[in-house]
């Protein structure tokens, strides 16, 4: 059995200030640096053997400390970037969604039914998440972390149980959740989605 943890990146500048993010980068915040810490602490007695990271900053960062902590090799993958939402990024959320609300709440219903002006196509999004997922598979290695983004990894859970990407926008992962797929070789299987217990002290 192969178990794959999917970890969303620390708060970063852009959340913070509610900014339609993407392709965008912004860093982490303070706060964000602290949840990445307490996140390592997580991991300290399920070690996973290699983190694989998106190379935007905020993903990266959080990898990076994992990586410190830890003592974990990271690679980095840019299939692991986050879809590209287009000309709508950079936007204030609340913002954007007052000023666009139907369209918004369609695309949260289904982004290949209705995807965003500019955004990535969605076949191609798919074509990369499938090829990372597809390379998971075969890794030698049976604990794998990987750090990313709300749509990469919302899709990879999709692709992995075979549930289509207009249901993407139906799964919700805070700043550093930790989800967990296992592969038995044959199928995947969703174990955890969303825990965020190594925040508790924050609350």
């Amino acid at each position: 059995m192969k178990r794959f943890y999917l970890i969303r990146h620390a708060q970063s500048e852009f959340n913070e200030k509610g900014i339609f993010q993407g392709r965008l980068d912004s860093d982490l915040t303070p706060l964000g640096f602290v949840q990445a810490r307490l996140l390592a602490g997580r991991f300290k007695k399920e070690k996973p053997e290699l983190i694989i990271t998106s190379p935007q900053r905020r993903a990266y960062k959080t990898a990076l400390t994992l990586s410190d902590v830890l003592g974990v090799s990271l690679v980095v993958d840019e299939r692991l970037r986050e879809m590209s939402f287009g000309v709508l990024e950079g936007n204030h959320f609340w913002t954007m969604f007052e000023e666009n609300k139907e369209m918004i709440l369609n695309w949260l219903k289904d982004p290949v039914k209705h995807p965003l002006p500019t955004q990535e196509d969605m076949g191609e999004f798919e074509k990369r998440i499938s090829s990372l997922l597809e390379d998971l598979k075969r890794r030698k290695e049976k604990r794998v972390a990987l750090v990313g983004h709300g749509g990469t990894l919302h899709a990879l859970v999709c692709l992995a149980l075979g549930i289509g990407l207009d249901k993407m926008w139906h799964i919700h992962m805070d700043n550093t959740g930790v989800s967990v797929l296992d592969w038995d070789g044959e199928r995947f299987y969703l174990g955890v989605l969303n825990d965020t217990c190594h925040l508790n002290c924050l609350k």
